[in-house]
């Protein structure tokens, strides 16, 4: 429920992330606006967001709960999501991200906010069917490692794969905790160190980075060619989200990811596409064009090559928009 630009001239002025959620800004704040926000603003203003990603070329997009904090919030979010899934011509993935923040109300009580999520939240979720992912926000000053695999085995109980948020603030041990419990996907990723990329070899998480965040909060970039390098697929998401990363356009996402990741636009453009439609568990039907797969793609203006495409990285090169063959944009 609509925006947070205050906190954006606070970061200017010299505030962290870390203390602006203490002055009960960030997550929190966001809470409290979308508590007095009804189902159908909330829809309406979400639309407009698919409306707009949709014209920049998305066409699966993951959208989390995960600003709501109370049973009764957290499904309002879910049941808007579902509601975009079933009017929007993209194609929607749900995750209940409960344990995003502690709530307000239990500030000094993580412990029980974290049985509230288990106990509560997760079965009420899974009896409505509205999530298909269950997320956790695993890091310094948030969920701890055992928090976050508690509440990763309760999704489990109810058939809800796992994700983590993890390494954005700090190396919180988060990646390895998403590799025991075979997350399909681990993401931020901006602190990594060798046993985390280790972590990840050889396994089903996909390691998505959000160099949106990293750009808009002014961290360091997650890094791409040490993972690469170790042999791991890598995916690109944008983090849309008021707070870190108040934009949807994958194509800038691309060029960032070339520009202070030194991906090239090919492993860019993969990463924005197949490995991202795999990290919803999308691959088999979405990101790529295949023979079988969904008609889901774009025409561009000319361009003199593929890397032109992230080189001209604020030129409007998207000329039309076809979701399961049919033109949207």
């Amino acid at each position: 429920a609509g925006s947070r630009e205050q906190e954006f001239l606070d970061k200017i002025n010299g505030l962290s992330y870390e203390e602006i959620a203490k002055r009960g800004g960030g997550i929190l704040n966001s809470a409290d606006r979308l508590h007095e926000t009804s189902e159908d603003e909330l829809y309406a203003q979400a639309m407009e967001r698919v409306r707009e990603i949709v014209a920049m070329g998305t066409g699966c997009v993951e959208i989390k709960s995960g600003y709501g904090l109370t049973t009764e919030d957290e499904l309002k979010m879910l049941r808007v999501i579902r509601r975009i899934r079933e009017t929007a011509p993209l194609e929607v993935r749900a995750t209940f991200l409960g344990a995003h923040a502690v709530a307000r109300g239990y500030v000094g009580r993580q412990a029980e906010y974290v049985d509230l999520v288990c106990r509560e939240m997760i079965p009420a979720v899974a009896r409505e069917g509205l999530a298909d992912f269950v997320d956790v926000f695993c890091d310094q000053g948030f969920f701890t490692v055992e928090e976050t695999e508690r509440i990763m085995r309760a999704g489990a109980e109810y058939g809800l794969v796992p994700k983590i948020h993890a390494n954005e603030l700090a190396v919180s041990g988060g990646v390895q905790a998403g590799v025991r419990h075979g997350a399909l996907s681990v993401d931020h990723l901006e602190r990594m160190d060798e046993a985390a990329i280790e972590a990840l070899r050889g396994t089903r998480t996909m390691p998505t980075m959000l160099p949106g965040a990293a750009f808009f909060l002014g961290m360091s970039y997650p890094p791409a060619r040490e993972m690469i390098a170790a042999g791991l697929g890598v995916a690109l998401a944008s983090d849309y989200n008021p707070g870190s990363s108040p934009s949807g356009n994958m194509k800038t996402v691309v060029s960032l990811a070339c520009i202070r990741m030194r991906m090239t636009p090919a492993e860019a453009i993969n990463a924005a596409t197949l490995n991202s439609a795999y990290a919803m568990g999308l691959s088999r039907d979405f990101g790529s064009i295949t023979v079988g797969k969904v008609a889901n793609f774009f025409l561009t203006k000319p361009m003199p090559s593929v890397a032109f495409f992230p080189y001209a990285y604020t030129t409007p090169v998207i000329r039309r928009v076809f979701l399961r063959g049919q033109e949207v944009a």
